[in-house]
C-alpha cells in the first residue's frame, strides 16, 4: 500500500468501457512519516469517494483490481481508503480531523 494526498482529478471522455463510471483522481504518494512528497505522481481509481487533498490509502497491481468498483477492469492503482490518523512510536503524524 501507498499513502498519498489527492492532487486532482482527471477527466476522460473516451476510455475502456469497463471504467465508464469510474473517478480518476491523481495522488502524490508521501512519505508516512512527516507526510512530505515523496516519488511521482500517480493516477488510481477512485472507489471510496475520495477528495480533494485527503490523505488516501492506495493499492497496485494485482490488489487494484480486487475492490467492488474494479473487478475485471484495466487499472493498475486504486485508492481503497481515505485515512483518519497515522500514528507512530506514541507520536500523531496525521490527524484528519483535531481533537477536541
Amino acid at each position: 500500500m501507498i499513502a498519498g494526498r489527492v492532487v486532482g482529478t482527471v477527466v476522460c471522455t473516451r476510455k475502456d468501457e469497463k471504467l465508464v463510471g469510474a473517478k480518476l483522481l491523481v495522488v502524490q504518494p508521501v512519505n508516512i512519516l512527516d507526510m512530505a512528497a515523496d516519488g511521482k505522481p500517480l493516477v488510481a481509481v477512485d472507489s471510496v469517494g475520495a477528495g480533494q487533498g485527503e490523505i488516501v490509502l492506495v493499492v497496485s497491481g494485482s490488489s487494484a483490481r480486487q475492490t467492488s468498483l474494479t473487478q475485471n477492469t484495466p487499472t493498475d492503482a486504486a485508492i481503497m481508503a481515505i485515512v483518519d490518523s497515522i500514528e507512530v512510536e506514541g507520536r500523531w503524524i496525521f490527524r484528519k480531523c483535531a481533537p477536541k
